[in-house]
């Protein structure tokens, strides 16, 4: 911080614009022409606050970018500009700064891991020539469980998921905030001050919660998340886990048939909200030892260790459902690899290519699932399918209750229905492949 900082009634530090100068790179001159416009407003004349130096660091750009300063008054007398919440600018600004090989000293970690750090958690990669306490705090966390035995590897991964996961609910917190709360206040007409005072009573508020929130969640998750991983242990003498460090899983792929149409017909914002009902209504019916790994658009992936679990809650879920478009849903298992939170390999890509060839309302599994379920559910044998961008074709099956159950009444099956779930039934030439 400069010696010479001071401190507003509220308790924030206040720089001349001589310092602001210094720490933006930005001439005194340029910033009293830029507050003499009125692009800082409620900033007293040469006493800057946090806020109003990250203000000035984004005025900066939006000029580098070719905006001129008449656009930039303009945007902040609308109130379509705002300003930065102190607490946020504070943290960036009053943090003592340290350059790669002083942040490799006072960490242990060479400067390549360093970067790649950085890199991982998806920050710019100019960070590293500018760190500031916080940077240096959690590479000194990342030193320590390094220290601890953690594999570097893995602890790359880890943080990559962090990275990607808190990237995801800060854009979603602003988006959020722009949507319901700016935007509104845009259309009734309210004046620049009352934005920038909503808005950043607003965050200054909600901003203090969100880190306990955040850490509530993970120990939750985290507990469930161990506790499965000692049931897949007992039930598994391998853990769920290959030879060659590759997952045993099943995988399922479920979606909307129709959506496309359904968004010509209601609209994006009708044709959204049924999304949300649908991947709420997953989200609560999956057995407790699988995971929803993520959605994209209508789209749910969802893993498990267990595939009858998944094959039974699939035709549960199915039996259930009324609002259309129906779902459609495709099962698979095999071996997987798992990284950076994500499942990758070819038997990932086959379940999501038997989805595709499921009709409205329908399960369709292949073998491995159908082996797995043992009696628990009744399969009919389509055929051999030749799914896009595999050589071989693929036995698929329509996975249904069991006729009598509770879940099948009315819905039996033909008894060669039955015969057909078995091993290279679809090999007779008497089934054939219905797509």
């Amino acid at each position: 911080m400069p010696k010479d900082a001071q401190s507003s009634a509220g308790g924030e530090e206040l720089f001349t614009t001589g310092e602001v100068a210094d720490l933006t790179g930005i001439s005194a001159a340029t910033l009293r022409r830029w507050y003499a416009r009125g692009l800082f407003p409620g900033l007293a004349d040469g006493e800057w606050t946090p806020a109003a130096i990250a203000q000035a660091r984004t005025i900066s750009r939006m000029r580098d970018r070719g905006h001129s300063v008449d656009d930039l008054v303009e945007a902040v007398q609308s109130g379509r500009m705002i300003g930065y919440v102190d607490e946020l600018a504070n943290e960036q600004l009053l943090s003592d700064r340290y350059t790669l090989e002083e942040a490799s000293k006072l960490t242990g970690l060479d400067p390549e891991t360093i970067r790649e750090t950085f890199a991982a958690l998806g920050l710019p990669e100019a960070i590293v020539d500018n760190l500031n306490g916080d940077d240096v705090r959690v590479l000194s966390y990342l030193a320590s469980s390094i220290e601890s035995g953690f594999p570097r590897e893995a602890l790359l991964q880890a943080i990559r998921v962090y990275g990607q996961s808190i990237a995801r609910i800060a854009d979603a917190e602003v988006r959020l905030l722009h949507l319901h709360v700016h935007e509104p206040l845009l259309r009734e007409g309210a004046g620049a001050e009352e934005i920038n005072a909503q808005l950043g009573g607003l965050a200054s508020n909600v901003l203090p919660l969100s880190l306990p929130t955040m850490d509530y969640l993970h120990r939750r998750y985290l507990t469930h998340y161990l506790e499965q991983e000692m049931v897949t242990h007992l039930e598994n003498d391998e853990g769920g886990v290959t030879g060659d460090g590759r997952l045993l899983v099943a995988i399922a792929f479920a979606d909307l048939a129709g959506y496309t149409q359904l968004t010509e017909e209601l609209g994006d914002e009708e044709a959204a909200g049924v999304v949300e009902r649908f991947v709420e209504s997953v989200r609560r019916s999956i057995p407790d030892q699988a995971r929803i790994v993520k959605t994209i658009g209508d789209e749910v992936m969802l893993v498990a260790n267990d595939a009858r679990s998944l094959a039974e809650w699939a035709v549960a879920f199915q039996t259930g459902q009324t609002e259309r478009p129906l779902p459609r849903i495709g099962i698979h298992a095999g071996e997987v690899v798992y990284r950076d939170g994500d499942y990758f390999g070819r038997e990932v890509n086959l379940a999501a290519r038997v989805v595709a060839r499921a009709a409205a309302g329908e399960v369709l599994v292949t073998w491995p699932v159908v082996e797995a379920s043992g009696r628990a559910l009744s399969f009919d044998l389509i055929g051999e399918v030749k799914l896009k961008g595999f050589s071989h074709a693929t036995e698929l099956f329509l996975a249904h209750p069991k006729p009598g159950s509770a879940k099948g009444a009315g819905k039996g099956s033909k008894k060669k229905g039955k015969k057909s779930a078995k091993k290279g039934g679809g090999k007779s030439g008497k089934t054939k492949a219905r797509r």
